[in-house]
């Protein structure tokens, strides 16, 4: 099982607070997560070609076609608050 210091390090990288409680839990689990990547790295992989996606045999590209488009009116009338051609938000920074 993973240690509790080494739970509260990986805590701290989080920037997140634990107690005791869940310290233990989260050892338990992070054990249990180091203990499958170890099952895995037993998987012989040796003649499995690497996948760069699930389209392997070719691209699968779709023509591009310029399409109507909405005004600029129709989408500012979605907003709450507009200013002139502009959305207008409250402000979230001093």
């Amino acid at each position: 099982m993973i240690d509790k210091r080494s739970v509260e390090y990986v805590a701290n990288l989080a920037r997140i607070t634990i107690t005791e409680a869940q310290n233990d839990y989260l050892g338990e689990q992070l054990s249990k997560i180091i203990d499958y990547i170890d099952k895995l790295k037993e998987v012989d992989i040796e003649k499995v070609e690497p996948m760069r996606g699930l389209h392997t045999k070719r691209n699968v590209f779709r023509e591009d076609k310029a399409l109507e488009s909405y005004s600029k009116h129709d989408i500012l009338k979605n907003s709450p608050l507009t200013e002139g051609n502009y959305f207008k938000i409250p402000k979230v920074m001093e």
